[in-house]
């Protein structure tokens, strides 16, 4: 705030004391914290910058644009939550580090509640097109049991970098949900993950192109893992050796996160017997550990 006089500061701080002021008799505790955080940051980023009017007015239209390109099939918020990396900071806040378990990163805009069930070892594809995908691991928990019964969604982009909800035409690929067995194993064909662009024909992507950012993502498959006692982990599978690990457009990449995608050359047998027609195919393990399902008291939280 160089440069501004001390009336201009005074006036401006009035202003400041007044709006917190005015939700101090607010009922909910939380609700007025999160209030107040929020002017008392916005206010500060405004006296920071100091936009002109019509800076402001562009803002305002910006953010009435996602508004309108927002639907049930794209959800344009998340994706400037994403782009800011205010999903992966709320995500670090939220799960705080525990003993091995699995990182977690960013929950995306493409996840479909009551995704079909897959029997394990089945085909999470469908018609997604793509290189076919073994996909095998183990659900544990911090103390090295396995965790039966845990739930596991998947979703992924196609090779042609689209998820099957940005098609229009109600086809459900790429996605489902299945259960690990006895042992907390689990098993799937998918498609080999490839980068592919976040939606920017819209007022995200006009962001990016004006901040010089590419919308590229790396390439990935989402997975989020639930059961009972545990906390529910949202992660990704990312490949080795995907040059966008180091530039991923929403920050989500974590080096634990990085498996060997391993390419079976044409012919190869495939582990439950499956005709692929000669086709090559690749193969990955990806072992998940789960914690606690309350770690804020529990010693070695923040391990």
């Amino acid at each position: 705030m160089s440069g501004v006089d001390d009336e201009q500061r005074g006036r401006e701080e009035h202003l400041v004391r007044l709006v917190l002021d005015s939700f101090e008799g607010t009922p909910d505790p939380r609700l007025k914290e999160l209030v107040q955080g929020v002017v008392t940051h916005l206010h500060a980023f405004l006296r920071d910058v100091r936009p002109t009017e019509a800076e402001w007015k562009q803002g305002i239209d910006a953010l009435t644009a996602i508004g309108h390109i927002t639907d049930e099939r794209r959800q344009e918020f998340v994706l400037l939550s994403d782009v800011l990396g205010a999903s992966m900071q709320t995500i670090a806040i939220n799960n705080e580090a525990y003993a091995d378990a699995t990182e977690a990163t960013v929950f995306g805009p493409f996840f479909v509640e009551d995704a079909p069930r897959v029997e394990l070892g089945g085909d999470v594809a469908g018609s997604a097109v793509g290189q076919p995908c073994w996909v095998e691991g183990t659900v544990r928990d911090t103390g090295g049991r396995p965790v039966p019964g845990a739930r596991l969604e998947v979703w992924e982009a196609d090779a042609d970098g689209f998820y099957d909800v940005q098609y229009g035409d109600d086809r459900v690929a790429g996605r489902g949900h299945l259960v690990a067995d006895e042992e907390g194993g689990y098993r799937f064909w998918a498609v080999t993950p490839t980068p592919y662009p976040i939606p920017h024909d819209g007022p995200v992507g006009a962001l990016l192109a004006a901040t010089g950012r590419s919308p590229m993502r790396a390439a990935h498959l989402h997975v989020m893992v639930s059961a009972p006692g545990l906390r529910t982990l949202v992660t990704h599978v990312f490949v080795r050796g995907d040059e966008l690990l180091a530039s991923d457009s929403v920050f989500g990449v974590k080096e634990s996160l990085v498996r060997d995608f391993v390419e079976q050359p044409p012919g190869t047998p495939t582990p439950d017997g499956r005709d692929l027609g000669g086709a090559a195919w690749a193969r990955t393990r990806f072992d998940i550990v789960l914690a606690p399902g309350d770690t804020g008291d529990r010693p070695g939280g923040n391990n």
